[in-house]
């Protein structure tokens, strides 16, 4: 996610940002909840949906950190590409490694080659659902970021989404990505920001690829143990609505209690050229409700997020992908 200084005065308005300190929802003496513990998903999807495992996505989390930083231009950032691509050959599955070049700001990283990783399940029906998040770390001065919830709990969700997709396959087509560069370099801007997303939404606008995808649905920031959806405006209203019945459907619409907000992420550059898109996100990443203070510093640590809520995000994610593929619902006609 791009800086703090970035959110502040381009998606944060001043009423919003009350609502930050205000909008616990009455949950504020909550801990972490476990999503285990709930109902089993009714419907042919039971056994996808509740395959997904938050324990396996915190390994890969594990692993993923243990490589070092992963910002642009670093051994760690291509250790990182390598260690997706074997994991998803782990669960017998084909890996695209999708490349480019991205120009960046940065006086000493200048041009860098970067890399989107995308694997796709096939499933009745020809338009896809697409679900994304990022894997790369922050360039932060005097530290070194672990960014164990801020581009860790994306990649350890959607590796054991994949192994959960390899095992049964999904009721529609899914290309899971795995993006590069959503971290700004230098500073959150339209030119230094989603490098990744930006290029794999011009190739499927170039390709004409992008009348098949049906919605995109991104994941980030969302390790949190004390899990707050925030609700981004920005987001299409359908598709975040659609994830939204989803999680009530599996008990879980508690976690849609954070502030409404503008945030800019993975899913703008699908939205530019048309495709409905939408944000999964808690940007209350710190020790209480009002805090965002673990959020790129070397705090963002494993064991500040915990896997009962990966799990929760994972099967809110799967549970939706029907209503998803389908489009926007039709409005009702007049009564008669």
């Amino acid at each position: 996610m791009p800086s703090l200084g970035a959110i502040l005065p381009r998606r944060f308005p001043a009423a919003l940002v009350a609502a930050l300190l205000t909008s616990c929802a009455g949950r504020c003496d909550d801990g972490a909840r476990d999503p285990s513990g709930r109902a089993a998903p009714e419907g042919a999807a039971d056994a996808l949906v509740s395959c997904v495992d938050g324990e396996r996505a915190m390994e890969h989390i594990r692993r993923l950190i243990a490589l070092g930083p992963r910002h642009a231009g670093t051994e760690g950032a291509e250790r990182s590409r390598a260690l997706i691509e074997e994991t998803l050959r782990g669960f017998g599955l084909e890996p695209e490694r999708l490349g480019f070049t991205a120009i960046t700001p940065h006086p000493e990283i200048g041009s860098v080659q970067m890399a989107n990783i995308a694997v796709d399940f096939p499933g009745p029906g020809d338009r896809k659902v697409v679900v994304g998040g990022h894997f790369d770390g922050k360039l932060l001065d005097g530290m070194e970021f672990h960014g164990a919830n801020d581009g860790g709990s994306s990649t350890g969700l959607l590796l054991e989404m994949a192994r959960c997709l390899s095992e049964h396959p999904p009721p529609v087509p899914v290309r899971l990505v795995f993006f590069d560069g959503e971290e700004a370099v230098v500073r959150w801007s339209d030119s230094d920001s989603l490098y990744g997303s930006k290029r794999m939404a011009a190739d499927l606008k170039a390709s004409g690829e992008h009348r098949n995808v049906a919605a995109v649905v991104i994941v980030d920031m969302i390790g949190d143990a004390r899990l707050r959806i925030f609700r981004d405006t920005m987001s299409t209203r359908w598709v975040f609505d659609a994830l939204e019945r989803s999680a009530r459907r599996l008990g879980h619409g508690d976690l849609f209690a954070g502030p409404r907000v503008a945030i800019e992420d993975d899913h703008i550059p699908f939205m530019r050229i048309g495709i409905p898109a939408a944000v999964l996100i808690d940007l209350s990443f710190g020790p209480g409700w009002d805090s965002n203070s673990y959020w790129h510093t070397d705090r963002d640590s494993i064991d500040k997020i915990r896997p009962e809520s990966m799990t929760a995000v994972g099967r809110i994610v799967l549970s939706s992908l029907e209503e998803l593929a389908a489009g926007k619902p039709q409005a009702p006609g007049p009564k008669r």
